[in-house]
């Protein structure tokens, strides 16, 4: 590892790098598929080395996913009307749900705990609801309605500082205020960034499996697994690497179940009974195509602190989960294969404690575990929506509170972190808003 010191030092000696430069590469995120904006947009910009084609293809798939889908298309029941506005600027959206408006940014992925799942290995969906509730509607009533509080609770680190942590609290009723008809499992999301997905998507399957470890055998305390999940349109297991638990393995699947659970919008992998499509299919590969070719902003400059940041990032384990690099493989868009990219992530499943369970398996995934999410863009990610907050349910209004909330195999970081010197703190979050 390149330290602070020494990055100083070949500044001084022989202009090698200039200060405030990255770890060779590092500040290329994305390999090729980096762009140099850090502002508000840094989000919204194709891979740059598209060709005029598919630069072209690129500009059209972004009209379904930024369009405000109407009747008789949307619905008759939706959580919102446009994929653009649960991901503002291509971003994270914000942890809200609520009746009375036009649509909700958040949503509840629900499922039994026994009885027969509707893909092999997968949820089993619950009689009437399916395996994600609806909480707006079409002319007639939503499914559900939904009530978002947030409880606060202190947590002090070993300098006596206070940091006030909130955890959602969701009230789901009957639209009419009744109780469910049905105990069921349920998942409070909100949505995640879209950047970079192509690049994780390239990542191998093998390389995945590499990095896991399920029995911990190199006795360091972190246990990653592959979650196995159903690819629909191949009809086969395979690793699953989108969605909050790792529980879909392509850009195309996720991208058209966003179609269909979020926005009742039928398309070619999940058509209706009848075999209507709202959503053509030209209109879905071009979609899937847009968000493959997302591109991944350049890192900021690191500043002193972001460097002792940068080192103490492993020093308190974050990378044994949070992978610094990963190197893609194949893939039917070239210029997404054959990169060095830096997502800060292994995409598997971890056991991050009691505090985040959900309570609800998902593929392989268990209640405590979820998909390591990446960190790239994260220091952005409150300049493109400035709504936006983190971990899965949007508890975390600060990168100090995500990390605050850490448990299982990431405790002892999280405890390493807690009992930092203020200084030492303050340097980790320094260099994680640099990505």
């Amino acid at each position: 590892m390149r330290s602070a010191a020494l990055a100083t030092g070949l500044c001084g000696l022989c202009g090698l790098c200039a200060c405030g430069d990255n770890l060779p590469g590092e500040d290329r995120q994305g390999g090729d598929a980096t762009v140099d904006d850090r502002s508000a947009e840094a989000f919204a910009h194709p891979l740059p080395t598209l060709d005029a084609a598919q630069a072209e293809r690129h500009r059209f798939g972004r009209g379904p996913v930024a369009f405000m889908w109407a009747p008789p298309q949307l619905g008759p029941l939706f959580n919102h009307s446009a994929c653009l506005a649960c991901h503002p600027g291509n971003g994270r959206g914000a942890s809200q749900i609520a009746p009375g408006m036009g649509g909700s940014q958040a949503l509840i992925r629900v499922s039994l705990g026994a009885g027969t799942p509707d893909v092999p290995g997968g949820v089993v969906p619950v009689p009437g609801f399916g395996t994600q509730l609806q909480d707006h509607a079409v002319d007639q009533l939503p499914e559900i309605r939904a009530r978002l509080t947030w409880v606060e609770s202190p947590e002090y680190y070993g300098d006596g500082e206070v940091a006030m942590l909130r955890a959602p609290r969701v009230d789901v009723t009957l639209p009419g205020g009744e109780p469910l008809p049905i105990a069921m499992q349920m998942s409070y999301r909100q949505a995640p960034p879209l950047i970079g997905l192509g690049l994780l998507e390239a990542v191998p399957e093998a390389a995945l499996h590499a990095l896991a470890d399920p029995d911990d055998a190199d006795g360091d305390g972190i246990s990653g697994r592959v979650n196995l999940v159903w690819d629909t349109a191949a009809q086969a297991t395979r690793a699953g690497r989108f969605g909050h638990k790792a529980s879909v393995a392509t850009v195309r699947e996720q991208t058209a179940g966003a179609f269909a659970a979020d926005m009742g919008l039928s398309n070619a992998m999940f058509p209706d009974a009848d075999g209507n499509r709202d959503v053509s299919d030209l209109q879905l590969g071009d979609s899937a195509f847009f968000i493959t070719t997302i591109a991944v902003p350049r890192a900021a400059p690191r500043t002193e602190a972001a460097w002792r940041g940068r080192d103490l990032f492993d020093d308190l384990g974050c990378a044994g989960c949070h992978t610094p690099a990963l190197v893609t493989g194949a893939h039917e868009l070239p210029q997404l294969a054959g990169q060095t990219i830096h997502p800060y992530t292994d995409l598997l499943l971890h056991d991050v404690g009691d505090l985040l369970t959900d309570a609800r398996s998902d593929f392989l995934a268990t209640g405590i575990e979820w998909r390591t999410p990446p960190l790239w863009g994260l220091g952005l990610a409150q300049l493109v929506n400035p709504d936006a907050t983190f971990l899965h349910d949007g508890r975390a209004r600060t990168i100090a509170e995500a990390i605050l909330w850490h448990g299982g195999e990431a405790q002892p970081s999280r405890e390493a972190f807690r009992h930092a010197p203020r200084r030492d703190r303050d340097a980790l979050i320094a260099f994680l808003e640099t990505l």
